[in-house]
Formats: C-alpha cells, sequence, structure tokens
C-alpha cells in the first residue's frame, strides 16, 4: 500500500509538468484574444504519457519501473519558471556553433589507474589497425610511439593486418627528386621528401615489394631501395655487370614481409640479367638465358614487372608475349601470346594471381582503354571490360599516349594528349573507373604532370 501511495504521488507530480508545460504561461491570458502571439514551437517528438487505474491493476509496479526507465531515457526534468516559455529544440547548426570541425565532444573522463595497465601486445594490435594515413603524425606524439616502428613485435602485429588498397609513387616533369604519392582510399596526394637521393640524379621509381619501393637513377648506373612512409633508405652496392641498354626491373619478397629478405632482378634486352640479395647486400649473376629464349628482348624501365609469389612476369615484343622467372629456382620460360589488334601502349597487371593485361585500343578516330585477362588453358587474352564510353569520347580523334603507373590490383593509367593529362584508376575487382584529382604541390595552383610510378603496399615496418 506505501508503494501504490508514493506511485500515485509521482504520478500526480507528473501529470502537473505535462499540464504546465503543455498550457501557455499564465501571462497569456491577459493578453486580448484578438491579438494574435508568437508562441515557441512545441518540442519535437514529445512522448504522449498513459496512465491507467492503479488500484485494479496488479501490474502497478511494472509500470512504475518502465515509467521511470522512459524518464531516464529523456533525461533529467527540471521545473519551469512561471511566466518563462518553455525552451525550444537548438537546431544541430546552433548546437555545433563554436566548435572546431571534426572535434567529438566526450564527457567521459579515462581513469589513469585503470588505462596505464592496458596490456602492450593489446595496444600495439590497435594501433596497428590504424588507417595509414594517421601515421604521417604517429611518430612526433611521444618517444614511445615513435619506437614501435622499430620494434619487433610491433612488426609482427602488421604483418597480421591484411593488405590495404595500394598506393601509387609516382614522378613528376617538375620535381623527379621529391616525386608526390597518391592514397586512393582518402583521394589525396601526399607530398613525401627523401632526402638521400642523389640531387644531380633524376631518380625513376621501377619496382615495389613488401612496402618498400625500388628506385633507378636515369644513367641505368645505381639503384636504390626505400619507404616512402619512413624515409628508410638504402643504396644497392654497384653491378658487377654494366649494361647501357634498356633494362626492366622486377622484385619480390623472401617471405611475407621485407623483414625476411628482398630479392631484386634487372633484365636487358640482350639477355643478360643480374639479381639482388638483400640477405647478402651483393647482386649475383646466376648464369645465362636459356637458348629458348628468343633474343633480343624489347623491354625498357617502364614494362612494369608482375610478381605473382616468387615468379616475375615481363611484356614482350617481336614476338609478342610473356617472359617470366622464378625467383628461387632461377628458371627461365617464354610464352608467345600474340596481343589484341589495334592495340598500343599494352602493359601487364595482375589481380589475385591472375595475369592482366591493360592497353589503348584505337581504330580510326576513336581510342579506348581496355582490360583482357589472360586464359591459362588457352594462352589467350579475354577482354573483361573497357572504359566507360563518355569518358572515351573525350580521346575522340587526339592522339593519346598511355602509361600504366601502378598495377598491382588497383590500377593507375595516366593518359595524356597535347591538352590533356588525364588521371583514372581501375579497380581490377569490383571493376570500378575513378577519376584521379590534379596532383598539386602544397600552397601551388599548377597542376604537376605525372612522368612515370609504380604500386606499393603501405607498410610502416619495412625496412630497407
Amino acid at each position: 500500500m506505501e508503494e501504490l501511495a508514493m506511485l500515485r504521488q509521482l504520478i500526480g507530480q507528473f501529470q502537473e509538468l505535462l499540464e504546465l508545460y503543455s498550457s501557455p504561461p499564465h501571462y497569456l491570458h491577459r493578453q486580448p484574444q484578438t491579438q494574435l502571439l508568437q508562441l515557441p514551437p512545441p518540442p519535437q517528438q514529445q512522448e504522449r504519457w498513459c496512465f491507467s487505474n492503479l488500484d485494479d491493476d496488479s501490474s502497478a509496479e511494472d509500470d512504475y519501473y518502465s515509467l521511470i526507465r522512459r524518464a531516464g531515457k529523456r533525461g533529467s526534468v527540471r521545473m519551469l519558471e512561471p511566466g518563462k516559455p518553455p525552451p525550444t529544440k537548438k537546431s544541430r547548426k546552433e548546437r555545433n556553433r563554436g566548435r572546431l570541425p571534426g572535434t567529438i565532444i566526450c564527457t567521459e573522463i579515462m581513469d589513469e589507474q585503470i588505462w596505464k595497465e592496458f596490456p602492450e601486445d593489446l595496444f600495439e594490435a590497435v594501433i596497428a589497425r590504424l588507417p595509414i594515413a594517421t601515421f604521417f603524425h604517429f611518430r612526433s606524439v611521444c618517444r614511445k610511439w615513435n619506437s614501435l616502428l622499430t620494434s619487433h613485435s610491433f612488426s609482427q602485429q602488421c604483418a597480421q593486418v591484411p593488405q590495404a588498397q595500394p598506393w601509387f609513387y609516382t614522378i613528376t616533369h617538375e620535381n623527379v627528386i621529391t616525386g608526390a604519392m597518391y592514397d586512393p582510399s582518402l583521394k589525396k596526394w601526399r607530398h613525401p621528401t627523401i632526402p638521400a637521393f642523389p640531387t644531380k640524379l633524376i631518380v625513376l621509381p621501377v619496382a615495389s615489394a613488401g612496402g618498400l619501393v625500388c628506385f633507378l637513377d636515369i644513367g641505368h648506373s645505381s639503384f636504390y631501395v626505400c619507404n616512402p612512409l619512413t624515409r628508410s633508405f638504402r643504396e644497392l652496392p654497384g653491378r658487377s655487370v654494366e649494361v647501357w641498354s634498356r633494362i626492366a626491373v622486377g622484385m619480390t619478397l623472401n617471405g611475407r614481409s621485407s623483414s625476411e629478405g628482398y630479392k631484386i632482378l634487372w633484365v636487358g634486352c640482350d639477355g643478360e640479367y643480374e639479381v639482388y640479395d638483400s640477405i647478402k647486400n651483393s647482386w649475383i649473376r646466376p648464369g645465362s638465358m636459356p637458348s629458348t629464349i628468343k633474343l633480343p628482348l624489347s623491354l625498357n624501365f617502364r614494362s612494369q614487372a608482375v610478381s605473382i609469389y616468387e615468379t616475375l612476369y615481363f611484356m614482350c615484343s617481336n614476338p609478342d608475349g610473356i617472359v617470366s622467372y622464378n625467383m628461387v629456382t632461377g628458371v627461365w620460360k617464354q610464352f608467345i601470346i600474340p596481343v589484341p589488334l589495334h592495340l598500343s601502349d599494352h602493359t601487364l597487371a595482375e589481380c589475385e594471381g591472375r595475369i592482366m593485361l591493360v592497353g589503348l585500343l584505337t581504330k580510326n578516330a576513336a581510342t579506348c582503354v581496355c582490360i583482357w585477362e589472360l586464359q591459362k588453358m588457352t594462352l589467350l587474352w579475354k577482354e573483361v571490360d573497357r572504359m566507360p564510353n563518355i569518358w572515351c569520347l573525350e580521346f575522340y580523334g587526339k592522339h593519346v599516349r598511355m602509361t600504366c603507373l601502378g598495377n598491382k590490383g588497383l590500377l593507375m593509367l595516366s593518359l595524356r594528349s597535347r591538352q590533356m593529362n588525364r588521371l583514372v584508376t581501375y579497380n581490377v575487382l569490383s571493376r570500378e573507373w575513378l577519376k584521379v584529382p590534379s596532383c598539386m604541390l602544397p600552397r601551388g595552383r599548377k597542376r604537376q604532370w605525372i612522368a612515370c610510378g609504380t604500386a606499393f603496399h603501405p607498410c610502416l615496418t619495412a625496412m630497407a
């Protein structure tokens, strides 16, 4: 009986509040009826309360707790002052006025006594799964976070995280030393500085593996390996064979990460080749190319290699086809595969173990970018996609050249003519074509023309 009496008292107080909240203030009743007043708008989404006869209801106690819970969700109840209109709900713009963009208001205070005992391995697992872009300011937070990038345990945590979309390291005509990186997830260009590069040479990105990018100077005399994110840098020793003809370069990992070592292969048109082993830090000449390979090979540093596990694939012509080299067994193979008719500027690509071909298909005055996939049974190219027709109309009647800047599942293509320099990406899995925003230097207004580039999977723990 005491609980029912208390419940009736609470319900009476709620009814008085509701009547006071729903009825106009007392001073409004003294105004003439002919005078129109602008009343404040009623609160939005106001809940209606319905009270049953508690004397004959056996579930009164349950309704009481239900009432208290519903009141708790609506917030604390405050008495209104007599003569004061009820408060109106502020718009989101008014609530956010004065707040910095991107800020999150958090009222909870993290207890230092609890969070200081946070497990170290769990902390590293969380940090390893943050977006790559957040690590540009990561190292400046504290010494502990800065030392994480070189710790073995953090490297193991990063190895367990699935690879994100590849980034693209490109060289522009105006800034061949600094370069420009494109993050496709944020659709943003970044401009790293690698101070260890020689300033008097033009260094071009030619291959990548495990977060590392291999660079070659324009004179074909020196190789460099660098992690563009952490700027770890290494100049490779000089080669034992001096070949000044055009060469193609490929790169593979010994294991799952660069900590287990990597290998770099260069091959010349006349069949000369060498392999660099990062574990031994030396170039090795395994032997000569077998007589079954038809020479000379039409190769250059833009003939980007496709790496599938430990095997590298190069596009060659005369005859048209593919040349492969296994970095473990040292076996060369050649596959004679005719390219589609009216094809130019074609480059190999790969996606989840599949060998793809991307190139310009030109017939009469029409030009279009097409994608083919190599059929393993027939060793023939099968067209699987092409650029949207409305995009291809921009190329009609123009002499267009194409350069593939990245061929690892997500392709970046540079399409240029005298009046145009278009950058697009193509996702092989989703078959999605996207236009890339123009590359501009910080605080600059001039568009940068992209000369060449390569794709790489960003990795914080990759050490050159």
